[in-house]
């Protein structure tokens, strides 16, 4: 078969090939590097077949969709710890995001950043099995019957909000399976360096009305040392964060009573009680002492 490459150019594969197949014939730097795939536009898995004339392009870690899939398995890896540590997590959404992933998850007691450790450990474990992970499909009612056996009610509620006619597919990496749309990487041992940033609130659904989920952070790279490299700028940037200067430098600070809002310590007071009477005197030499200040910020 003829497959056309992003480039324009053809490669030849053979027939009932997969995009993978398509990275190996271009050659073994790719295919290392391959976790993902374009397909006429669409991203997949590599595992997806491809046919004779369709244009593909192999997503790396440098390519949006690539890092999309390989920070949304990281999410899957990190649910899958907790399944394990916590068996009676109730999951709901695990997407990618801009800087790593999060999961939204019911849980029978909270977590906090003294629990990290622990399953970073438990998904070291996971990564170290190299779990080949598998796409399949179910129809609406097995899927409804599986996750209702497996008390996942946000799982049933986002299947019933689908239409009727929806194919669901899902992922599966040892004990752990999923509804998602993908793609995803290969398998759990692709998934080495990794960091549980946070965990927060969030509604479900982003409903106040809804029940408060547990959101836990994280990131992931393919590489320790770019994990390393981007832990390091978060730790620069923190020290350069406006809101811990102000406090350090006795400037302002940031209080509960008004999230956002300044309040202004002696210090800060000092500095801003001068700037007005510069800001005063220089208005005053243009001229403009006989206009109140409403009229200046106009003028």
């Amino acid at each position: 078969m003829n497959i056309k490459l992003k480039d324009g150019s053809f490669i030849e594969v053979k027939e009932n090939a997969v995009a993978l197949d398509v990275a190996k014939a271009i050659g073994a730097g790719l295919t290392k590097s391959a976790l993902a795939a374009e397909v006429n536009g669409e991203a997949v898995d590599l595992r997806t077949p491809v046919k004779d004339g369709d244009s593909v392009s192999i997503l790396t870690f440098d390519d949006a969709y690539g890092k999309k899939a390989f920070r949304h398995s990281t999410a899957h890896l990190m649910a899958q710890a907790i399944q394990h540590l916590y068996p009676n997590t109730e999951f709901a959404i695990g997407p990618a995001i801009e800087d790593g992933y999060y999961y939204d998850m019911e849980l029978e007691k909270p977590i906090s950043e003294e629990n990290f450790a622990a399953i970073e450990e438990e998904m070291k474990k996971i990564v170290k099995e190299d779990l080949p992970i598998e796409r399949f499909t179910m129809s609406r009612k097995e899927a409804l019957n599986y996750f209702k056996e497996r008390n996942q009610k946000y799982k049933i509620e986002l299947i019933e909000d689908l239409p009727e006619d929806s194919e669901l597919s899902f992922y599966r990496q040892g004990d752990f399976t999923d509804l998602c749309a993908g793609p995803h990487v290969q398998s759990t041992g692709q998934l080495k360096a990794f960091h549980l940033n946070s965990v927060a609130g969030a509604y479900w659904r982003g409903d106040e009305h809804n029940k408060m989920l547990t959101r836990l952070y994280g990131t992931s790279f393919p590489k320790k040392s770019m994990l390393d490299e981007h832990l390091t700028r978060i730790e620069e940037a923190k020290k350069r964060d406006h809101r811990k200067v102000g406090k350090d430098m006795e400037i302002f600070a940031l209080m509960e009573e008004g999230p956002g809002f300044p309040f202004f310590l002696p210090k800060g007071m000092v500095i801003k009680n001068e700037l007005m009477n510069y800001w005063r005197e220089i208005h005053k030499k243009a001229g403009y002492d006989e206009i109140s200040t409403p009229q200046i910020l106009k003028r």
